[in-house]
């Protein structure tokens, strides 16, 4: 199956483009203070050899705008200011050269000085995201609605038709909400009304386990009804584990085609090895290598790891490569036809060749 996805408005920040015909594209956000360029450009750095395609910044204040110039300058990926409450510090960041904006209009201020953000990205020639978060909403006529996602999806089209006033059209939109529900039903009714590319998440989603979670069913379920253009993966975690999260994410739809699948056992008492801990440093090798990535412009390589001669390679035929463990050993196999017998502690070593050979 193939999932297809909604067509909206392509536009184009830096050297990536999101919404037409592009990729969903993977972003994340820095955990730095931006203005150590330093450390900030060391950990751009450091997600762009994890496939990050677009990374953002936060700009509290204007020495963290005035130092932008500086981090672009050093990476390779577009960046965005993400900038709250002064439109100043949008303004100088555009003067930076920043390849997008995100505002959250109802807490710049007034129109004015959101349509001077507006006139300074048009100049620019690029473009503006329109962020909301469930938890910084105006409040009027509360009584009118009867959920969160009604109030996010009328205050996004009352800023869009203000950007829309103002001429300009080169617009990303977000809807995110820590409640998983109201975020999907948020993004489904605009995705209605609007053309608009439209970066998904679930805002705040929390640490690693429960976030993940969290950020792979909401999105998950937009990505398979066709909504999305841009992702991110909030955590409560380094920015690369946001950026493998995303890229599973996309692999297990079939939307990105790219990386390693691994396919294991849950174990039981049939199985006579600890495969628990075989997998887990087999994880480890792929993360340190980046092998989550591997193999990009084909389909995902499928690994599979299992614990006893009943769950394979039978039920892993599939798989490009597998072992079947036994007592002491384990059966390796391809596309599901034996062809050696290995001693567990030479598991790992013998997929990491292996996969050097697809």
């Amino acid at each position: 199956m193939i999932i297809q996805r909604k067509k909206t408005h392509k536009i184009r920040i830096g050297t990536v483009y999101i919404g037409g015909d592009a990729p969903v594209a993977v972003q994340s956000m820095t955990k730095t203070d931006t203005r150590d360029v330093r450390s900030t450009v060391n950990q751009i750095k450091k997600l762009e050899k994890y496939g990050c395609e677009i990374i953002r910044v936060a700009v509290p204040d204007m020495e963290s705008a005035k130092v932008l110039k500086k981090i672009k300058s050093k990476i390779n990926i577009p960046i965005i200011a993400d900038i709250h409450y002064d439109y100043k510090l949008a303004l100088e960041s555009i003067n930076q050269g920043v390849d997008k904006i995100r505002i959250n209009p109802g807490n710049i201020g007034s129109k004015n000085e959101v349509k001077e953000i507006i006139k300074y990205a048009k100049q620019s020639n690029i473009p503006i995201r329109i962020g909301l978060n469930s938890g910084s909403l105006p409040t009027k006529n509360p009584a009118h609605y009867s959920n969160i996602s009604n109030l996010m999806v009328d205050t996004a089209i009352d800023y869009i038709k203000m950007f829309e006033d103002y001429g300009f059209t080169d617009i990303v939109v977000s809807l995110k909400a820590t409640d998983v529900l109201s975020t999907i039903e948020a993004y489904q009714e605009l995705s209605k009304k609007v053309d608009y590319p439209l970066h998904i998440g679930i805002t705040e989603s929390g640490p690693v386990f429960s976030g993940v979670i969290k950020s792979a069913v909401g999105l998950g379920l937009l990505l398979y009804s066709g909504i999305g253009d841009t992702i991110r993966v909030s955590l409560t975690a380094p920015p690369e584990v946001e950026v493998k999260s995303a890229y599973y994410i996309l692999n297990t739809l079939g939307i990105r085609k790219t990386g390693i699948e691994i396919i294991s056992c849950p174990t039981c008492s049939r199985c006579k090895i600890n495969l628990i801990k075989i997998i887990n440093e087999f994880e480890n090798c792929i993360s340190k290598n980046k092998l989550f990535l591997f193999n990009k412009k084909h389909h995902p390589v499928k690994v599979a790891i299992m614990g006893c001669e009943v769950n394979g390679p039978g039920e892993a035929k599939h798989a490009d490569i597998g072992i079947a463990g036994g007592k002491n050993t384990g059966l390796f196999f391809r596309q599901g036809k034996p062809v050696c017998k290995i001693r567990p502690e030479y598991w790992i070593t013998t997929l990491l060749k292996e996969l050097e050979k697809i």
